[in-house]
């Protein structure tokens, strides 16, 4: 079915934008779409890209508020970790559906997601009608039952990704490289390039993992480490990437690999300021992640985007950096080019739209739509949201949310036990 979006604001004026076959067809005034869906902006939304999470743990949701205020390694290996080996499927999908619905709320169409039971966020992510990178996680230390190699990692790559749902793609998933071994990344980095797969992975969050990398790999640090074992291309994902030498931010650059910079769950776990001006100067493609719910609390890219313009303001002493349209492309059109999507309010573009109320109190005075977006606005701002043609929420709702969260609300009553 074809969506007509009737007297939206789309650079300041207003005009129609016409949906067809999963792309904006047209936008002029005016336009008439016998048979299809309407949408009434009545002058008074405004019609921008969407948001696109290009670092998450989506079924986290269920250990929002579970353990806070601790170290990133005791967060994990005494409280997170112990709680998720009692997840089993039905929780990551409830969980997962928890998550999408959150984005989705908060104007984000897209996520890049590092979790267990693939199939079951694969699965609510078609139910949402959500984009999606599921990622096939991946951890194999030396000496490790669970370990894979290059054969059954092939394998298994190619049966998820054989009948996936629309807009859903699967990426190989090394969690970390003080999780996996060298002779495994190679594996994952010879694997990704026969199957021409995206990565992700998190890369150089803390300064013991630094550190820690130096001694145990001649001198390089993670990026460096990760380079040399294949893994940095355009493809790759680096979660966090909090502490870079400038040698880092040049082989990222060069390699056209791109970072996903997750603030607030850098400062919630005290893992540092990432050098976004630094980052941004030395050509690097940023985007930005949310991290999980657990370390966040919430997965809400407009709030993400206000901490990314204030630290990197912070981080330089320097209150022209993080400027808001810089911010606002990273978490927009930056974020869509890793997901492999053509986004942008433009005939021809592809049909990811999100419609912002003006009318909102955070959204007056109205100068500037994008200063308003980065330093203002909450989730209350966000009307309606298409993504790949699909209307998944209008008027702030969302198609049976209420069941999303009863069901999630039943899942989380086995960790409060």
């Amino acid at each position: 079915m074809s969506i007509l979006i009737k007297n939206a604001v789309v650079d300041n004026k207003v005009a129609d934008i016409l949906v067809e076959d999963r792309k904006i067809s047209r936008i002029a005034p005016g336009i008439d779409a016998p048979g299809a869906r309407i949408i009434e902006c009545g002058g008074r939304l405004a019609a921008t890209v969407p948001f696109y999470n290009t670092h998450t743990h989506t079924a986290m949701t269920l250990l929002r508020g579970y353990a806070d205020d601790m170290a990133l390694f005791t967060w994990l290996n005494e409280h997170i970790w112990p709680a998720e080996a009692k997840m089993d499927a039905h929780d990551i999908y409830a969980g997962t559906r928890l998550g999408i619905l959150e984005m989705i709320k908060s104007g984000c169409c897209y996520f890049n997601e590092m979790y267990w039971f693939t199939e079951e966020a694969i699965r609510a992510a078609g139910d949402m009608g959500v984009r999606a990178d599921i990622g096939l996680i991946h951890l194999a230390l030396p000496g490790s039952a669970s370990n894979k190699d290059a054969a059954q990692l092939r394998d298994e790559a190619q049966k998820l990704r054989s009948g996936l749902p629309d807009g859903v793609r699967i990426t190989l998933a090394p969690h970390a490289i003080y999780t996996v071994c060298e002779e495994s990344l190679r594996d994952v980095a010879r694997v990704a390039r026969e199957l021409e797969m995206p990565l992700h992975t998190h890369c150089a969050e803390t300064l013991r993992e630094v550190e820690d990398c130096r001694r145990e790999h001649d001198g390089m640090t993670p990026v460096e480490y990760l380079d040399s074992v294949g893994l940095l291309n355009e493809n790759m994902v680096l979660a966090h990437c909090v502490h870079l030498t400038g040698h880092d931010r040049e082989i990222i650059a060069d390699r056209r690999a791109v970072i996903s910079h997750c603030p607030v769950s850098n400062m919630k776990l005290c893992s540092g300021m990432f050098d976004f001006q630094s980052a941004l100067s030395s050509g690097c493609r940023i985007t930005v992640g949310t991290d999980g719910a657990s370390s966040n609390n919430n997965l809400s890219m407009v709030e993400e985007i206000k901490f990314a313009a204030l630290l990197a303001k912070i981080r330089n002493s320097d209150p022209t950096a993080g400027k808001d349209a810089d911010i606002l492309k990273c978490a927009t059109l930056n974020g869509a080019a890793a997901a492999g999507v053509d986004a942008g309010i433009a005939e021809g573009k592809a049909a990811d739209i999100l419609l912002v109320e003006l009318d909102n109190c955070q959204m007056v005075g109205d100068y500037s739509l994008c200063a308003n977006l980065v330093y203002s606005a909450d989730t209350s701002v966000m009307h309606t949201l298409i993504c790949n043609g699909k209307v998944l929420m209008e008027d702030h709702h969302v198609p049976g949310e209420e069941e999303i969260v009863t069901e999630a609300r039943l899942c989380c009553d086995k960790f409060r036990r």
